[in-house]
């Protein structure tokens, strides 16, 4: 019996559970740790709330943590309840399966003022993950600037944009809802340090933009190559150059009262503000030869209240695990960080892909465990309990997560799937009685 405890569960935590209930049948036990006490991931609190379709696969982990062969342990801290080092004693395999929850910082002048937020914490704000819940971000301002050019970005600035009508029918949480009720924000900008050839963002991100109730999207008809350039392009992102050509074309729409100007060819400079945002200073940029932004010693500023950094995550290092922080993943030789102890997803690669491709992630990881050999007679689910019991750790199991997922449920607003609980405390007197 081969005993794998996979720490996180987010995508890539459960598609690698999945994979090892396939290659190894009835002789593998598996244990999938989280220190929330709901599972998910980035589904339950990454996934933009008005996105729902996206978040429904979250049905395909249900299977999996419904097998026996599948415990899930929440409320348990790797690093504060359990150490790594002891995980290896415990178990024959440890997969870190920790995703990526850190903001890259923006790394210039004034990024520490108030009103610079990263995009990890400000969807953790409106998704109602309980480590943001207390972010206030600054919304009695005109202007926000968003900085990046991935979906993130998009989804930072199409939740400014959106009506609460729009909003409604999500599982935005009401601490979010009721302040952007109340936003003041009617320009949001939208920085990338490249062109619409360089874009990261999917046609179905930016193609929302078009559809928004009272914001349009602007961008400059300068900015774009030579039209035949666009042939030159992979099919899905020539599709995305498509719309946002037709954005340019468009224009400003006069009974929308809020734009979204995608300005590319801009990298943020320096934050300016004495006790907090007041502008953004940016640098024009252009393309050279090689296709790198390089600057044009042009600059220009954004007034701007609200900045939103959204140009990429890091994990967070576990101590006595080998970290490489400039890279801001797990060190790791195709998975493999130490004899038994391997990561996967985010954790293994860095933020990259789409929460689909964790899934051969996790599949590939785990034919590499199933042909490395174990000596066995690790003690597994009993020497984990008994060390977590004797430690007073109180751990909510799948049951217990089922009996706050229904409670969200049952606190929804009319039209919402769920109203999300926010605090540890009152998701752990949930499940602790």
């Amino acid at each position: 019996m081969r005993t794998l405890a996979i720490i996180g569960s987010g995508p890539a935590g459960f598609y690698t559970a999945e994979a090892a209930l396939k290659a190894m049948g009835e002789h593998v036990r598996i244990d999938i740790i989280d220190r929330l006490p709901t599972p998910y991931g980035l589904i339950r609190a990454g996934v933009a709330p008005d996105h729902q379709s996206i978040k429904a696969v979250s049905r395909r982990y249900d299977q999996v943590a419904a097998d026996p062969r599948v415990r899930f342990l929440g409320n348990v801290a790797i690093g504060t309840d359990i150490s790594a080092t002891e995980l290896t004693g415990i178990y024959d395999d440890v997969v870190l399966a920790v995703g990526a929850p850190q903001d890259r910082p923006l790394g210039v002048p004034g990024a520490e003022l108030p009103g610079v937020v990263g995009s990890a914490a400000f969807v953790g704000w409106y998704n109602g993950h309980p480590d943001f819940r207390d972010l206030a971000p600054p919304l009695g301002v005109e202007s926000a600037v968003v900085v990046g050019n991935g979906n993130v970005a998009i989804d930072c600035a199409r939740i400014l944009a959106k009506t609460v009508a729009e909003l409604q029918d999500s599982d935005i949480v009401n601490h979010a809802l009721d302040p952007l009720a109340q936003s003041k924000v009617r320009r949001v900008h939208v920085l990338g340090r490249r062109g619409p050839h360089q874009a990261s963002f999917t046609l179905k991100e930016v193609g929302e933009l078009g559809e928004l109730a009272r914001a349009t999207p602007l961008v400059r008809a300068a900015d774009f190559p030579p039209a035949e350039e666009d042939g030159w392009l992979d099919s899905g992102q020539r599709r995305v150059v498509e719309v946002l050509r037709k954005f340019a074309a468009a224009g400003p729409d006069a009974a929308k009262p809020v734009t979204i100007s995608l300005d590319f060819f801009r990298r943020p400079l320096r934050v300016i503000g004495r006790s907090h945002v007041e502008a953004l200073e940016v640098m024009k940029t252009r393309l050279d030869e090689d296709g790198q932004a390089i600057d044009t010693g042009e600059t220009e500023t954004i007034p701007c209240g609200l900045v939103v950094a959204a140009i990429g995550y890091r994990s967070t290092p576990i101590p006595g695990v080998p970290f490489d922080e400039t890279a801001g993943r797990f060190v790791n030789v195709d998975g493999l960080i130490a004899p038994g102890l391997w990561c996967v997803g985010w954790a293994r690669r860095g933020p990259s892909g789409t929460i689909g491709t964790n899934r051969p992630d996790g599949f590939a990881l785990v034919e590499r465990i199933a042909a490395t050999p174990v000596a066995g007679g690790k003690p597994g689910r009993a020497g984990i309990d008994a060390l977590l019991a004797a430690r007073g750790v109180q751990v909510a199991d799948f049951a217990d997560w089922q009996m706050i997922d229904a409670l969200e449920v049952s606190r929804a607003r009319t039209g919402a799937p769920r109203e999300k609980i926010v605090a540890l405390e009152e998701l752990r007197a949930v499940f602790a009685g």
